[in-house]
């Protein structure tokens, strides 16, 4: 006769496989709630499930940046010298080892680009953004954005990030706050020595150029090479 126990088992077990499988459907982004993936939750919500960016133009890309670079903001953000509220909150008592694996994580991702935006810059300004971005003003001082960010722009390891897939509202708020020195990096600062030399139609011609480019076929960043630098840049120390 089998025993009341034995009858009780197989029906524990079928819960068990219920509740599971509930809280599986419950959560499909990821299985296991002690991942990277669901610890980065937080983040999604404006940069998309693998960093790919949203419709929302102020929102970027992190997807497949250095995760040098991606570390640094990180850290800019918890410690206050780079400023937005929303992130200064999010990453305020996070630590070194939890922003790196972060950094990492992202760094890894390959997600499709967005299309590209259909602006309504005149050929003019087209012309110039592609001028700054592709070679430069030697008049002005200021070098070729491929020179640094890569030749597809995909950016360059360790801590230069890649200009492929950013809107140009993005563009245009982080060049005018390097700019006007609301944005800063590590010493020497070689973006703000090029930012302070461009005028506000060449921000918006290079934001405008940008964003109407082909998504590259590969977006990894390049590696290092210090010798093809216009400045010496403390994000690639």
């Amino acid at each position: 006769m089998t025993s009341p126990m034995a009858l009780l088992i197989p029906a524990a077990l079928a819960l068990a496989a219920g509740a599971a499988l509930a809280q599986s459907d419950a959560v499909p982004a990821f299985k296991d709630v002690d991942s990277i993936e669901a610890r980065v939750q937080g983040c999604v919500t404006c940069h998309g499930q693998s960093g790919q960016g949203t419709s929302n133009g102020y929102y970027p890309r992190i997807a497949g940046k250095p995760a040098g670079y991606l570390y640094n903001q990180l850290v800019a953000f918890r410690d206050g010298t780079r400023r937005y509220p929303p992130m200064n909150y999010l990453v305020a008592y996070l630590p070194d080892s939890y922003l790196r694996e972060i950094a990492e994580h992202f760094a890894r991702q390959r997600p499709p680009f967005a299309p590209k935006e259909t602006g309504a810059a005149d050929a003019v300004v087209l012309a110039r953004g592609k001028s700054l971005v592709t070679a430069g003003d030697p008049q002005k001082g200021i070098p070729a954005c491929v020179t640094c960010h890569g030749a597809g722009l995909t950016g360059m390891e360790p801590g230069i990030p890649g200009l492929a897939g950013l809107r140009p509202t993005y563009i245009v708020g982080q060049l005018t706050r390097w700019r006007v020195g609301e944005r800063h990096a590590a010493e020497p600062d070689c973006m703000k020595r090029v930012a302070t030399r461009l005028s506000d139609t060449d921000i918006t011609a290079v934001a405008a150029w940008l964003s109407q480019q082909v998504a590259p076929r590969d977006p990894s960043p390049e590696s290092s090479n210090l010798v093809r630098m216009p400045f010496a840049c403390g994000s690639q120390r």
